[in-house]
């Protein structure tokens, strides 16, 4: 009788990823158990390579806080396994249209400045209160950042508002807060593809990370184009 393969053997992390796409190796945790995650982390840790693992549950994250080299963000459910990258590669905005979105805005953060980004974060901004834009708008011009991530629930507005305002790529995030006909996020995705300011790009639902990658992109490209690389 063949004997069940461990974890350790089906596992095949690609911890080469970043050098070659530009794009970090992230492990998805939903579906897996503790004992998953730990040997995930160890075995990045012991390749001296780094990784993000997202999705966390509470369980995870309490067993990965006992481990070195391993930083957790309860709020957005991520954690950075193995040495952080010192490189600089650019600047994003990350906006929030209500607390309840933070969670999928930390997610972003912290894959943004995982990849070499400097994150400046402006949250609960939404349309319910539109003179709270004034401030981030400011900001984000005098900072120079490379593209604007606007992560919104509900009907969505706020990616739309922001590029008719701004002059740099807006990377648009629908969440799943709403009532019962937001049906989950998809209304608020609906809502972002048919933006009617130009310059929008959007990503699934809740996917931060995804948003995060997008922008570091971005900065990329511009950062080799301008001869700084």
């Amino acid at each position: 009788m063949r004997k069940t393969d461990s974890f350790e053997e089906l596992v095949k992390l690609d911890l080469e990823r970043y050098e070659r796409a530009g794009k970090p190796e992230a492990v998805y945790a939903e579906g897996k158990s503790v004992e998953d995650i730990l040997a995930i982390a160890h075995k990045v840790i012991s390749e001296g390579k780094s990784t993000l693992i997202t999705r966390l549950t509470r369980d995870q994250m309490e067993a990965l806080k006992f481990l070195d080299k391993v930083e957790v963000n309860e709020r957005g459910r991520i954690a950075v396994v193995g040495e952080k990258r010192q490189e600089k590669i650019g600047k994003v905005a990350v906006l929030c249209a209500g607390t309840s979105d933070t969670p999928v805005a930390e997610e972003a953060v912290v894959t943004a400045e995982y990849l070499g980004l400097e994150a400046i974060k402006f949250y609960d901004v939404g349309v319910a209160g539109l003179h709270r834009i004034i401030e981030p708008i400011r900001r984000i011009r005098e900072e120079n950042v490379d593209s604007v991530i606007v992560i919104a629930g509900m009907e969505g507005a706020l990616p739309s508002v922001i590029a008719g305002i701004v002059d740099v790529p807006v990377i648009a995030v629908p969440t799943s807060v709403g009532y019962g006909v937001n049906l989950g996020g998809i209304s608020t995705l609906f809502a972002m593809l048919q933006s009617c300011s130009s310059g929008v790009a959007v990503v699934n639902i809740d996917n931060g990370f995804g948003a995060a990658v997008f922008a570091s992109l971005i900065s990329r490209v511009k950062m080799k184009t301008s001869g700084k690389h």
